[in-house]
């Protein structure tokens, strides 16, 4: 029994609603491919690099297959016959498409048995790295040890890579936990992954293989030094997310940001792509022991967090649904949600914890990631750092997992290092000082606290029940989500689409998830 005294039938009937809506979409999701999925998989079998004009080349190969209308059969199936026809490596073959010297698609056609042999013995060797990465991570972490739950989790966004380490750095010697790399702006929006190592984003770093492995030797050189594993965090979200997803599994990420829905509501990305390509993401981050973060907190951003409270618990259970299709496993569910109330409304504080304790109760075996205040930040930096001291306080009382730290001066400046320093100062004081205090307390009956959650719950199951009645496509259409509409053939990428052919295959989803060739 909890302590909010919750319906667990109300729960059982929520999670049901939304095992039915992934379920309906994952049938659209298996009949589809996109440009995005496909890149993903050449990725996978080693192509990296650009070309002449610095396109990257996963871009030039599939663009090729697409141009000879062969997108439906997935690159898999092509690479894998020029690789018979040639005896080229991928990487040979997607440089010679670079230079003109070869179609793809104009190639004889091999068996389709011997295609997906001279495939899969490639993927293997890719799945077993990435199985090697997250058996590092796992030894790293037995013999350094890392901070307890909830993480400190701060962020770094200066634009530039090598300024980036030193800050990030600077904030794991201060006591963060984890280091998430913000991504320049606008990133998600571009149809390719950028090349190597960069020096110039706007609010962010632009997210590249090179700057993952930069990070990545950074951070476990100061771990080394400190005695504790330092977590690494970056974005896959956008039109490649499921890209990012496989560069950050091959440079040993351990966090990404990886939602089903923010790309549809919060950068305009067709829902059909977006869809599809969550799915493949998700199953590389599950298969690489990469914890998803997934990005509730934005709907209070864009609605109002008493109202709207029931719309951040309906897509965490969405997204718990979504996730475990993919084969990601509660302990790496880093679900979303934020303390976004305006701190002018009486017993904020009270609806707050009733609104984390709710989500920890409900969704008992994942490492919530609990957002700070930002929409009712002002400038007034010692009104924020008791907003900040208030929004830690709530999360030890109710056992988070991962604490994004608020910063007294958000909505004035990207954060200083002295900025973070004051955030994990804030946060460890009041994590040592109320370490077991929801161990010590419980909730008046029938009070305000177990009404709230109470009350949200039953709104959050009565949506569920409507959209698994309408579907989740005509849902977002309608707004339901962040008060955000959106078209189903509106947005960016929905050209990058395609109804997958019957000798389609992708051989890293059986790898992935059942670890044979199916």
């Amino acid at each position: 029994m909890g302590k909010l005294n919750l319906d667990q039938t109300k729960i059982d009937s929520s999670r049901n609603a939304a095992k039915k809506i992934a379920e309906d979409m994952q049938k659209f999701i298996d009949e589809h491919t996109t440009t995005s999925t496909e890149r993903t998989i050449v990725r996978l079998l080693g192509i990296d690099g650009i070309d002449e004009i610095d396109k990257p080349l996963p871009n030039v190969l599939v663009d090729n297959i697409k141009e000879g209308g062969g997108l439906e059969q997935g690159a898999a199936y092509w690479l894998g016959n020029a690789i018979i026809q040639t005896g080229d490596t991928p990487q040979d073959i997607a440089e010679k498409i670079g230079r003109g010297e070869l179609d793809i698609t104009r190639l004889p056609i091999a068996s389709e048995e011997k295609i997906q042999d001279t495939i899969y013995e490639l993927a293997k060797e890719t799945v077993d790295k990435i199985k090697q990465n997250k058996n590092k991570r796992d030894e790293l972490i037995k013999s350094l040890g890392e901070g307890e739950q909830p993480y400190l989790y701060v962020i770094v966004a200066t634009g530039n890579i090598y300024e980036d380490i030193v800050q990030a750095k600077a904030a794991a010697y201060q006591g963060a936990d984890v280091i998430a790399v913000i991504r320049t702006t606008g990133q998600s929006l571009l149809d390719y992954v950028p090349y190597g190592a960069t020096t110039e984003g706007f609010g962010g770093t632009y997210a590249t293989q090179e700057n993952f492995r930069l990070m990545r030797k950074a951070l476990d050189e100061v771990g080394e030094e400190i005695g504790r594993y330092i977590r690494l965090c970056n974005y896959c979200s956008g039109l490649c997310m499921p890209e990012i997803a496989a560069m950050g599994a091959l440079e040993r990420l351990d966090m990404m940001l990886n939602d089903a829905l923010y790309g549809i509501l919060f950068r305009d990305i067709n829902m059909q792509r977006t869809m599809i390509d969550q799915y493949f993401s998700r199953v590389i981050n599950g298969y690489a022991g990469i914890i998803i973060n997934t990005g509730e907190d934005n709907y209070l951003t864009t609605d109002d967090a008493v109202e709207a409270a029931h719309t951040v618990l309906a897509s965490q259970f969405i997204n718990e649904q979504f996730a475990r299709k993919a084969g990601i496993p509660e302990e790496q569910m880093g679900l979303g949600h934020a303390f976004e109330m305006d701190p002018a409304l009486k017993n904020g504080f009270l609806y707050e914890l009733a609104q984390a304790q709710m989500a920890r109760e409900i969704f008992p075996n994942a490492p919530l990631k609990y957002m700070p205040p930002t929409k009712y930040m002002t400038g007034n930096i010692f009104k924020g750092h008791v907003q900040d001291a208030m929004f830690n306080m709530v999360s030890i009382m109710t056992g988070q997992g991962i604490q994004l730290l608020g910063m007294l001066t958000e909505a004035i400046h990207t954060p200083h290092i002295h900025d973070r320093y004051l955030a994990i100062e804030n946060a460890q004081y009041i994590f040592n000082n109320a370490r077991d205090l929801g161990d010590e307390i419980l909730f008046k009956e029938d009070g305000i606290i177990q009404k709230r959650a109470q009350e949200v719950l039953q709104k959050a199951e009565d949506l569920l029940n409507e959209i698994a009645d309408i579907g989740l496509f005509p849902t977002i259409e309608q707004g339901k989500f962040g008060g955000v509409k959106r078209s189903r053939t509106g947005g960016k990428g929905l050209e990058g689409v395609a109804k997958k052919s019957s000798g389609y295959f992708n051989p890293f989803i059986p790898l992935m998830l059942g670890g044979v060739k199916q």
